[in-house]
């Protein structure tokens, strides 16, 4: 999976071909800052969106995949999210659907990370951009159509200007912010179940599914999430380990 580093600069072959390692720093350091981002204030609040705009896609995938006929995405400036769906309101496919959300982010960070582990910039890239077109079509509300084309602009600047050395630091950003960014949200929507808010949230849903409690779904979310973030987290930073 890695690349002998014979010195000379290496072309990418076409969007399935491997680009060159990265220098050791860009894992470590996009790490650190990822973090930071995640522990942060209002800098989390505004990244979050890419959260949502995540989970929102992990719903609506999983309810295409178990049947449902997705209805539509809606994105809100308070970085909350509805995806809404018809089908069975009980049931594998209404179970799956509802889990779906909170794991998404952490679990498209592992694929990422995993793209990242063999070179794949360019791949990952095209990967994000196909979840945002996805994601495009089913929004429903004016904030949700602004938050993806944005994030969408960002992208394209970035696959159409920016040189291969800037790519690398942004994926790398971006997947560990995934990452660390799959577990947050699960502590804060247990912080809301412990004052008596959020009682419609996902975990609650699959609660009352499934009849297992609420709190147990959210430690296996969060066991997602951490199982994610420790074997993404050693695939990015392979490099620094071998050095």
């Amino acid at each position: 999976m890695q690349l002998a580093d014979t010195g000379d600069v290496v072309s990418p072959t076409g969007i399935f071909g491997a680009q060159p390692n990265p220098t050791v720093w860009v894992p470590l350091v996009t790490g650190g800052l990822a973090l930071l981002l995640v522990l942060s204030g209002s800098p989390w609040r505004l990244a979050r969106n890419v959260v949502t705009i995540v989970h929102e896609a992990g719903h609506a995938l999983v309810a295409v995949l178990a049947g449902r006929r997705l209805q539509g995405i809606q994105l809100h400036s308070d970085t909350s999210g509805v995806t809404v769906s018809r089908g069975r309101p009980s049931g594998p496919g209404m179970v799956l659907t509802s889990l779906a959300g909170y794991p998404a982010p952490a679990v498209l960070g592992l694929g990422f990370a995993g793209l990242l582990a063999a070179n794949r910039i360019t791949v990952l890239l095209a990967v994000a951009a196909l979840l945002l077109l996805g994601v495009l079509v089913m929004v429903r509300n004016a904030y949700g159509v602004l938050s993806v084309v944005l994030t969408a602009a960002g992208l394209a600047v970035l696959a159409l200007i920016a040189g291969p050395q800037v790519q690398a630091w942004f994926v790398y950003l971006i997947t560990w912010f995934l990452l660390f960014g799959g577990i947050r949200p699960v502590c804060e929507l247990q912080r809301k179940r412990r004052r008596g808010a959020a009682r419609d949230s996902d975990a609650d849903q699959l609660a009352r599914l499934t009849g297992v409690p609420a709190a147990l779904w959210l430690l296996i979310l969060v066991v997602i999430a951490v199982t994610c973030l420790v074997v993404g987290g050693t695939w990015l930073l392979e490099p620094a380990l071998q050095s």
